[in-house]
């Protein structure tokens, strides 16, 4: 063998481990890239939950001003019935001076005692069935009449005794909240009692007629 060959083989020895060395360090980043897409994977937040599926059953009917507060006298239920409260106490004293004016305003332009009197007298009948109408609609359902609508007028007109109605059970309890309490459980004690005789006894139902 000439010295050129046994020169090429030496190259070519050299040459093996240092080409391994280098492809082995070309490999590495790329097990890297792997392993940081796995972290990746499994550090990604996970989707939004699934809502909850509401619960059977009757739901209670909403109260102006207080909504479903009523139920369980939470969500600021108390705060709500004093704000009621003192708002239609203030709306009832603005509407008294507002009448005051008006009857006032009469007396400068001399229309007569009579008139002036009969004013008094109709704005004080007004108020009295406004009272009445408002504070009955707070324990019973009111059905529609003719009656009824022939009224919506003359509440209008006695609006101070609406208000006053207002005020006073706002002491008590949000309006309407005692007619709406029996009505709600009235409904759910029904549901309760359709849904324990679908799902009572099996043997105790009545078998199915064969065709």
């Amino acid at each position: 063998m000439s010295d050129d060959e046994q020169r090429d083989q030496s190259q070519s020895h050299s040459r093996g481990p240092a080409q391994g060395r280098a492809q082995g360090r070309a490999q590495a980043p790329g097990e890297g890239n792997g392993r940081a897409g796995d972290k990746g994977e499994t550090d990604r937040p996970a989707g939004p939950a699934a809502p909850a599926t509401p619960t059977p059953g009757p739901r209670p009917e909403p109260i102006r001003f207080f909504g479903t507060t009523w139920v369980d006298h939470d969500n600021g239920y108390a705060p709500r019935r004093a704000a009621v409260a003192v708002g239609a106490l203030v709306a009832a004293v603005a509407g008294a001076y507002l009448l005051r004016l008006a009857y006032e305003g009469l007396e400068i332009g001399n229309v007569g005692p009579f008139l002036s009197i009969s004013v008094v007298i109709l704005f004080a009948i007004a108020s009295s069935i406004a009272f009445a109408k408002t504070w009955e609609s707070f324990g019973r359902r009111v059905a529609p009449s003719s009656d009824e609508a022939a009224l919506k007028g003359l509440k209008a007109i006695g609006f101070i005794g609406s208000l006053i109605a207002y005020f006073l059970r706002c002491l008590v309890e949000a309006p309407g909240e005692k007619l709406h309490r029996v009505e709600y459980e009235r409904a759910l004690a029904e549901f309760t009692r359709r849904r324990s005789s679908r799902t009572g006894n099996p043997a105790a139902r009545r078998p199915k007629r064969k065709k």
